[in-house]
């Protein structure tokens, strides 16, 4: 879909990190711009940089793991702009420690958001994409973590190949129908993001049980300066502007981490028992 003007964008997230920079580029390239978060405060503030650009844009708060209010999030949509053309299926969260300490309650809130989220945003978007015949786009936010393996990120780990296998098939199957709709899944490296502190959107009632344990402090500790020090969200922008123009499914990271994931598929191609092996930033 090479010319994005006068077009819709939808972008979960986008109160801050990768989701903002997603719609200040969907604004700034004369798409109409809907935004969702469950943050609203923040998302305000992205809405109003949007605004401010000359963009038309529409705050719609929205709980990506309630399926009644993905539906609300189209139903605004459809509502203020009429149609939809690129749905960005990008809010996630982070849990850390060794997989048997992580609470069922943590595991079923990032399945939540991470899993569920961009479930419910396929099951309700992409039949208003089909009826409506025109070309259009979604991008599913996974990470590079969906390609590579590691200790002590297991919720996020497993949920980002959830993100990964399922926008695969969904590609397939759009082609298969012979859609006008493509699909990215985006792998993000470490990006300078708010995702080491997901904690200031967890639910009260999930607790925070790996971050008491020492693996859990470790690895919110190295999530922090890796993000810290990590690309501008602006440089993911840049990547899934040039899929959904050029209809590329796989946006991955670059360098190291893609050195990870190579030997991960190299161990899956022998047979071999996993490779404990990190980016350079990681270690």
């Amino acid at each position: 879909m090479e010319d994005l003007a006068g077009r819709v964008a939808v972008v979960t997230g986008a109160a801050s990190g990768i989701g903002r920079a997603l719609a200040r580029r969907f604004g700034a390239r004369g798409m109409r711009v809907v935004v969702a978060d469950v943050e609203a405060g923040l998302l305000e503030e992205t809405a109003a940089t949007v605004r401010a650009a000359g963009a038309d844009v529409l705050a719609v708060p929205t709980d990506v793991a309630d399926g009644v209010a993905v539906a609300a999030l189209a139903d605004a949509t459809l509502g203020a702009f009429g149609k939809v053309h690129v749905v960005c299926n990008n809010a996630g969260v982070f849990v850390g420690g060794a997989s048997w300490d992580v609470s069922t309650a943590e595991y079923a809130w990032v399945l939540g958001v991470n899993v569920w989220g961009v479930i419910h945003g396929i099951r309700t978007f992409v039949p208003i994409l089909l009826a409506q015949g025109e070309p259009g786009h979604i991008v599913n936010t996974a990470s590079m973590a969906a390609l590579t393996s590691g200790p002590y990120a297991g919720p996020y780990a497993m949920t980002k190949h959830a993100v990964l296998g399922l926008s695969e098939t969904l590609h397939h199957e759009l082609r298969m129908a012979g859609a006008p709709v493509g699909v990215s899944v985006l792998c993000p490296e470490a990006i300078r993001t708010g995702i080491a502190t997901s904690e200031r959107n967890r639910p009260a009632d999930v607790g925070d049980a790996a971050a008491d344990t020492a693996a859990g402090a470790l690895v919110r500790e190295a999530l922090a300066t890796t993000t810290a020090a990590g690309l501008s969200p602006d440089v993911m922008a840049d990547r899934i502007e040039a899929a959904i123009r050029t209809d590329r499914f796989y946006v991955l990271g670059e360098d190291d981490w893609r050195r990870c994931c190579d030997v991960r598929l190299e161990d899956i191609r022998l047979g071999r028992n996993p490779t404990f092996t990190v980016p350079e930033v990681l270690r």
